[in-house]
Order: C-alpha cells, then sequence, then structure tokens
C-alpha cells in the first residue's frame, strides 16, 4: 500500500503548478493534503475512483486538510473531539479494518513563539488522542507536524534554536510522542540521512540553496514496524513550499 502527504499550501494554486500531474503519476492508495486554505464548493475536484473527505477552517483562506482514498473507509472523523482544537479544519481520520489513518497539519508556534503555550496544549492533547487509537489499532499518522525534530533535519540548526518549529519545547513533545510507540519512517529508513528536507521558505532562494526543514512525518505505530517497506521525501516535486513524502508498508 503507497500513502503520499503534502502540504500544498493552497491547493486552487497548486492545481495550477502541477497538482493532478503529480497525483496521477503518484498513484497512491491515499493521498493527504494539508493546508488546502478552501471553503466547501470552492473547488471542484474530480479524482475518478477516490472517495473525499475535507475538513475545512471556520476561517476563509485558512489551514485546512483533505484525504482522498481509493478504499472506502469504515468511519471518518473530523477533528479530534475536543472544540478547541477543531475549529481550524487540522485533523482527518479515517478508520479502516486493520489501522487507522490520521492526516495532520500541526498549529504553527509563530513568530517570537507567541502561540507556543497553544501549541504545547494541542501537542499534549493530540498525544492522547493517537494513544487512545493506537490501543484499539495500529495508527499511521502523516502531515505538516511543524517541527524539525533533531538537528539533522533542518539545514541551520544552531541559528534557528528559537525560532518556531526547532524550540526546545516543540522537539520534546515530538520526542515524547515517538517514545509512547510511534516510529518516525524516514529516520527508520535512513537513521543518519543529512540535506534532506520537506519545506524550504520562499525568500533567500532557500530551495535553490536546500537550506531546508524536514517537518512533514509518515509516523506508525511501532506495531507495523516489520510492515514498513520505503518512506521517502519526494524533493523533485514542486509546486509548493514543501514537497510530498511518501510511505510504502504490506497492508491491505
Amino acid at each position: 500500500m503507497k500513502l503520499i502527504s503534502w502540504n500544498v499550501n493552497g491547493l486552487r494554486a497548486c492545481m495550477q503548478k502541477g497538482f493532478s500531474d503529480f497525483f496521477y503519476a503518484a498513484d497512491a492508495d491515499i493521498f493527504c493534503i494539508q493546508e488546502s486554505k478552501l471553503q466547501e464548493g470552492q473547488i471542484a475536484l474530480d479524482l475518478p475512483g477516490y472517495f473525499q473527505y475535507w475538513n475545512y477552517a471556520e476561517k476563509k483562506g485558512y489551514s485546512g486538510t483533505a484525504v482522498f482514498t481509493r478504499k472506502k473507509p469504515l468511519s471518518a472523523v473530523l477533528g479530534t473531539g475536543i472544540p478547541e482544537h477543531d475549529t481550524e479544519g487540522r485533523v482527518i481520520t479515517l478508520e479502516y479494518e486493520d489501522f487507522y489513518l490520521v492526516t495532520c497539519y500541526t498549529p504553527n508556534s509563530q513568530d517570537g513563539l507567541k502561540r507556543l503555550p497553544y501549541r504545547m496544549q494541542w501537542e499534549d492533547d493530540f498525544r492522547s488522542y493517537l494513544k487512545r487509537l493506537d490501543a484499539s489499532k495500529p495508527v499511521i499518522l502523516c502531515g505538516d507536524l511543524n517541527v524539525a525534530h533533531r538537528e539533522i533535519d533542518l539545514k541551520n540548526p544552531k541559528t534557528n534554536r528559537r525560532n518556531a518549529g526547532f524550540s526546545d519545547e516543540e522537539r520534546e513533545k515530538m520526542t515524547q510522542l515517538l517514545d509512547a510507540g510511534f516510529t518516525d519512517t524516514f529516520r527508520y529508513f535512513h537513521p543518519d540521512t543529512e540535506g534532506v528536507y520537506s519545506w524550504w521558505s520562499y525568500r533567500f532562494k532557500a530551495r535553490e540553496k536546500n537550506a531546508g526543514w524536514r517537518i512533514d512525518y509518515f509516523l506508525t505505530s511501532s506495531a507495523l514496524d516489520e510492515k514498513l517497506q520505503s518512506a521517502e521525501i519526494l524533493t523533485d516535486v514542486y509546486g509548493s513550499d514543501h514537497c510530498p513524502v511518501s510511505l510504502t508498508l504490506t497492508l491491505t
């Protein structure tokens, strides 16, 4: 089974930059997007052979997630069930017979870490949500988790130490999530690989210089470790300030 996750940074804009070509070429069983920046009815996306699930933010042109899946899930849940977290369209959970699929667009802590206290609460609540799912059946989590976990995961760790996405607090929350029984699939296959990132600022020719961050992930319940086949970052795909990430594993 092949899965793709991509923060498209505005789906309508990404559609003008080759989204459809990549979608069909990828031939994924499940394709997740974050930061759709859409309200219901603002796009008519015809994807034959795929069921579509959308979670929209209440604020127009902001956040939002979607999942396109060949196999209809047993159930689909929008959000986490916690009202304070569920106004921005950040989470979709699909239940299948053998696993849960969760796509997430984690809140950014913003300049000056002014949203860090909320981010910390989100992290604790979201980790508890994932652990509850994992107690029932294995979880596949994907999305823009807005944190570079280790120094190897961004180009300039020293100058970004107290910036959003690389604060000690955010990195520790990722450590706690992994310690709760989840596997960072890219590092599972590429433990020491440097210079492979999934996001680059639009400023300062960052992508051209590969001055990036790895903030897009596939995390899986450790029970699935033996079923993992590959995890890649598709740095040659353009259309957003993020590139897609992929996971292949042996599941029905």
